[in-house]
């Protein structure tokens, strides 16, 4: 066996050629009983969508995981004191996973909300994906769907 160095992993916003790799990712995360093509229609819309960020993590030419994250606009009454930005997914290949991946794609989402908006917030399945969360040092709060605590960063400078 012969010892390589570690892959660089490198993220960076999707694009529409990023597509083929990514269905299989947002299949093993879950997707609706719309076809393929309405699900690579929407992920197009959404690329176009300054609102969001589709960021991908990669090493050699590998597409590794994925994160998405919406930024909900000025709130209504306080304006972008307010401000929140979701994290809907964060997904890392099972073969990658426990290897620094989801860290780095979660500082890519940090840096894009910080200055954007004034809090970051996601749900995470209590078994599945908070423990990750939580060795990262964050802290989830019971939320109306008990399996799914609520975590939340304030990105105040």
């Amino acid at each position: 066996m012969t010892d390589h160095p570690p892959s660089i992993v490198t993220v960076r916003a999707l694009t529409a050629a990023d597509w083929p790799a990514l269905w299989p990712m947002l299949r093993d995360m879950g997707v609706n009983d719309q076809p393929p093509e309405a699900q690579r229609d929407r992920y197009l819309l959404l690329l176009a969508d300054p609102r969001w960020a589709i960021l991908g993590a990669e090493a050699d030419g590998e597409l590794l995981g994925y994160a998405a994250a919406q930024d909900h606009g000025p709130h209504l009454r306080a304006g972008d004191d307010h401000r929140t930005a979701r994290l809907h997914d964060l997904y890392v290949s099972p073969h990658r996973r426990r290897g620094g991946v989801g860290r780095t794609l979660l500082a890519a989402v940090r840096d894009w909300a910080t200055g954007r908006v004034r809090h970051l917030e996601w749900q995470a399945h209590h078994e599945r994906a908070a423990p990750f969360y939580e060795c990262l040092g964050h802290h989830g709060d019971p939320c109306p769907q008990p399996d799914y605590p609520t975590f939340h960063l304030d990105l105040r400078p």
